[in-house]
């Protein structure tokens, strides 16, 4: 992952450039650090070197100079989209992702350009000509993208804390979204805890003028099944197996498009052990994947599972063992989330990532695939709930609630 911060002034003010944005995500692209500034406005990257390592450094911009992009994440579809462009008459100096966006822009208005592109990506261009600054956001959010604005300025970061890391952003915490966290384990999108910093919704684009006008526009909504113009899915269950299958293919596929070391988490579960498969079927090498266990630990052990999957499809599996120590990783864990975070996963995730660092740049994971297809226990659990409520009257629900009630 790479990190993306900068500011845009408003009429007289000065945006003020705070190096401090980008030297606090240093953890988030330690290979290159570079800043795009053009008259009231700048757009800065720490630079993790996944495509095009040699070319793909930051600042990057436009033939002309004119439009500076910074880039967190991945487009899936760049050499589809820098074909187009070269057919076009643009001139690219880069084989990357991001100079692509930087093309791109000149083209197309904000909406436009975020519906373009295809992958995980949090994303600001700064288009001087115009007066135009577009941060955009992924269909789902798997990137984070925070900002901040007043009378005077727009300020945005990957992560809180960069934009906390400009001078003129106060410090200031709510108390009101306090009962949301303690309901959901998290402060839903666009609020945060910081009054003033939001973040940018999954699916929108956010365009700030010079001139202090400021807007959100969505360019990306999921489509129910029962909504008018849905496509439905035709045939029998093996034929919906099969476009399953054929669509998890294509997603892992682009995935795999990487100049550096790529693997594998492997929980042994339905979902990462899928990707592990596809990943099989679509490389000429094993599959490099990664399970970690805790030591002394009596609860559940996904290892056994993990190995098993491992050796089904004959990857270069690694298992790390680790002496769990919440306590020692919380003050760790809170400097990287920025705000309260009320999943318990998060622990094995960050050692994961950490240890799995040490032998690839970028791992796959099933992150994902129990909401898509309803793998949580509380799903089935809710639908239940469902099914009582409508099958059983009101009257005697109560009635059973006071008996319970009365029991304990």
């Amino acid at each position: 992952m790479c990190g993306i911060a900068g500011a845009l002034a408003f009429g007289a003010a000065q945006a003020g450039r705070a190096d401090a944005q980008l030297t606090c995500m240093a953890h988030r692209g330690p290979d290159a650090e570079g800043v795009f500034e053009r008259g009231p406005g700048w757009v800065g990257q720490t630079r993790l070197a996944v495509i095009d390592l040699p070319h793909g450094d930051p600042p990057i911009a436009n033939e002309t100079g004119t439009v500076g992009v910074s880039l967190n994440g991945e487009i899936y579809n760049f050499r589809e989209l820098r074909a187009g462009l070269s057919a076009r008459g643009h001139t690219l100096r880069t084989d990357g992702d991001t100079e692509v966006i930087a093309h791109l822009a000149e083209e197309l208005e904000p909406v436009a350009l975020a519906s373009a592109l295809e992958g995980m990506f949090a994303l600001a261009a700064w288009d001087e000509p115009r007066g135009r600054l577009v941060l955009a956001r992924d269909r789902f959010g798997k990137k984070p993208l925070y900002y901040f604005r007043d009378g005077r300025r727009l300020v945005f970061g990957s992560e809180i804390k960069s934009v906390l890391a400009h001078p003129h952003v106060p410090r200031e915490l709510r108390a009101d979204v306090l009962p949301d966290y303690l309901a959901l384990g998290y402060v839903p999108t666009p609020d945060t805890f910081f009054a003033g910093i939001h973040s940018v919704p999954p699916g929108h684009v956010l365009v700030a003028g010079t001139n202090g006008d400021v807007r959100l526009e969505r360019y990306w909504a999921p489509r129910w099944p029962g909504a008018d113009g849905v496509v439905r899915a035709g045939g029998g269950p093996a034929e919906q197996v099969a476009e399953v299958r054929r669509l998890l293919r294509a997603a892992v596929g682009r995935r795999l498009i990487a100049d550096v070391p790529l693997g594998a988490f492997l929980s042994g579960g339905i979902d990462s052990s899928a990707i592990v498969g596809l990943m099989s079927e679509l490389q000429s090498s094993p599959v490099k994947t990664f399970t970690i266990g805790f030591e002394g630990d009596d609860g559940f052990d996904e290892r056994p599972f993990a190995r098993a999957v491992a050796e089904r499809h004959g990857t270069e599996h690694t298992e790390f063992v680790v002496k769990p120590d919440a306590a020692g990783l919380l003050e760790r864990l809170v400097w990287h989330h920025d705000q309260p975070f009320g999943d318990s996963s998060a622990l094995p995730t960050y050692l994961l990532s950490e240890l799995t660092s040490r032998h690839v740049t970028v791992a796959l994971c099933g992150d994902g695939g129990d909401e898509l297809f309803a793998g949580y226990e509380r799903f089935a659990a809710a639908l239940a709930l469902a099914r009582y409520e409508r099958a059983v009257p009101r009257r005697a629900r109560a009635a059973v609630a006071r008996r319970a009630a009365a029991a304990r």
